[in-house]
C-alpha cells in the first residue's frame, strides 16, 4: 500500500446524479447516451471471462469536499469541443511487477472487446471495454475475488445498462458483501479497486482507494480519480463523523487508505456506515479526438511519479513505437528506477490506432529553445522529483 502522506486534489462533485439544466454540449450527449441505454434490458455476464487478460502473483517485468458526507458521488468533467463523429478505437497494454516486496498482491483485468463477452448487445454503444486495477493488502484473497467477480456484478445489476453509474456503484458494494460471505477466503484481507468502463465515447471511472486514472489529452494530464487517503480533508471529515480516528495518517491506526473492499475486521454490520467504505467515487467523461490515452495504475507508480510525468513518458513512447504494452513496461521500469517501495501494476489504454501527433507550437516573435512537448515532459520530471 502507499505511504499515508498525499496531497489532495480538488474536483467538482455533482451530488444526486445529473441535471440537464447544468450541462454543456458534451455533457448533454452523455445524458442522451444514458437515455438510450435505459431502454435496454439487463445483460448477462461474460460468457468467457477466462479469456480476458489478468495478473497473477508471479507476474514479472519483461526486459526492455462534501459537508453531507455523501459517498459514491458522480462527477462530470467538462469536455472540449471536438468532432461529434469521433469514435475511439480501443487497444491496451499492461505490465505488473512485484517490485521490492516479497509477494505480489496486485491484480488487474483488461478487456478490449467487452461486447464479444456479453449476450444480447443490440443497442449497446460500440466499442465496449473494461479495465480494472486491484491493489491488495493483507493477502491476495480480496484482490483476486474482486478481480474475478466485479464485472459479473456490474452486468447482472438491475440498473445495467440503463444507469451505468448506479450499476457500478452497486457492484462494488455487492462484491464487498459477497466476499464477506465467502467462508473459504480470508475476509480480513483487503483491496483497493479502480475500474474503467467504456461504451462508445463514454468512459466511467470508479475508484475506491488510492489507485489512480489519468487521461492524456494532447500531452496534458487530467486526473479522473481522487486518492482516498485518511488525511484528505473530505475523507477525514467523513471518517470522524462516523466515529473513526486517524493516527499518523492511518485509518484507526491500521490502514493507509480510507476506502477499500474487504478488511472486514475493520467494518461493522452490512448495510451500516463505517469509516472504511467500499463505495466508489465515480467520474464520467465524453471522449473527444484530443483524448489520446488513459493510464490506470496502483499507488506503487504514483508514489514516485506525478500524473503529468506519466503522461509525458507515455506520449513520448507512443510516438516512438505506438505500443501501449511497451509504454506500460516503461512506466513500471521508471518507477523501479525511482525506488518505489510497492508492487507495480500499470494499464495504458489508447483511443486511436495512430500514435499521438506532434504538438505544433504557433510561431511567435519570441524565440523558443524548447518545444511545448518538451516543456510538458520537463514539468512532469520536476513534479516527480518534488
Amino acid at each position: 500500500m502507499a505511504a499515508s502522506a498525499e496531497f489532495s486534489r480538488g474536483y467538482v462533485i455533482l451530488e444526486g446524479g445529473l441535471s440537464k439544466d447544468h450541462v454543456s454540449v458534451g455533457e448533454e450527449e452523455i445524458l442522451q447516451n444514458s437515455d438510450r441505454l435505459k431502454h435496454m434490458g439487463v445483460r448477462k455476464p461474460p460468457r468467457h471471462v477466462s479469456g480476458v487478460r489478468h495478473s497473477i502473483s508471479t507476474a514479472t517485468l519483461i526486459p526492455l469536499t462534501n459537508p453531507e458526507f455523501g459517498l459514491g458521488n458522480i462527477s462530470v468533467r467538462p469536455v472540449t469541443d471536438g468532432k461529434t463523429d469521433f469514435l475511439p478505437v480501443i487497444r491496451s497494454g499492461s505490465c505488473a511487477e512485484k517490485g521490492p516486496k516479497q509477494y505480489m498482491e496486485d491484480e488487474h483485468i483488461c478487456i478490449d472487446n467487452l461486447l464479444e463477452f456479453i449476450d444480447g448487445t443490440e443497442g449497446l454503444p460500440s466499442p465496449g471495454a473494461f479495465y480494472g486495477v486491484f491493489d491488495g493488502h493483507g493477502g491476495t484473497d480480496a484482490a483476486t475475488y474482486v478481480r474475478q467477480n466485479i464485472l459479473k456484478f456490474i452486468l447482472e445489476d438491475s440498473q445495467f445498462p440503463g444507469c451505468l453509474e448506479n450499476a457500478i456503484q452497486n457492484a462494488f458494494v455487492k462484491a464487498d458483501h459477497a466476499f464477506a460471505d465467502n467462508t473459504s477466503l480470508d475476509i480480513s484481507s483487503g483491496t483497493t479497486a479502480l475500474t474503467a468502463l467504456v461504451f462508445g465515447r463514454t468512459v466511467v471511472v470508479a475508484n475506491a482507494g488510492d489507485c489512480r486514472a489519468v487521461l492524456g489529452k494532447r500531452g496534458k494530464a487530467f486526473e479522473l480519480s481522487n486518492d482516498h487517503k485518511p488525511n484528505c480533508p473530505s475523507e477525514k471529515q467523513r471518517i470522524e463523523h462516523l466515529g473513526g480516528v486517524i493516527y499518523d495518517g492511518y485509518l484507526n491506526g491500521q490502514l493507509s487508505v480510507s476506502r477499500a473492499l474487504g478488511d472486514w475486521h475493520m467494518k461493522g454490520p452490512k448495510g451500516s456506515a463505517y469509516p472504511l467504505s467500499a463505495e466508489p467515487e465515480l467520474q464520467q467523461v465524453l471522449l473527444t479526438e484530443d483524448d489520446e490515452f488513459l493510464i490506470i495504475g496502483c499507488d506503487g507508480l504514483w508514489d514516485v511519479m506525478s500524473s503529468q510525468c506519466a503522461v509525458s513518458i507515455t506520449r513520448r513512447e507512443l510516438m516512438a513505437h505506438n505500443d501501449p504494452e511497451r509504454c506500460s513496461r516503461e512506466l513500471v521500469r521508471e518507477a523501479l528506477k525511482r525506488n518505489t517501495c510497492d508492487n507495480l501494476t500499470v494499464i495504458v489504454i489508447c483511443f486511436s490506432v495512430d500514435p499521438p501527433l506532434r504538438i505544433e507550437v504557433p510561431q511567435s516573435r519570441v524565440r523558443r529553445s524548447i518545444s511545448a512537448e518538451g516543456l510538458n515532459f520537463l514539468k512532469g520530471v520536476l513534479d516527480g522529483n518534488s
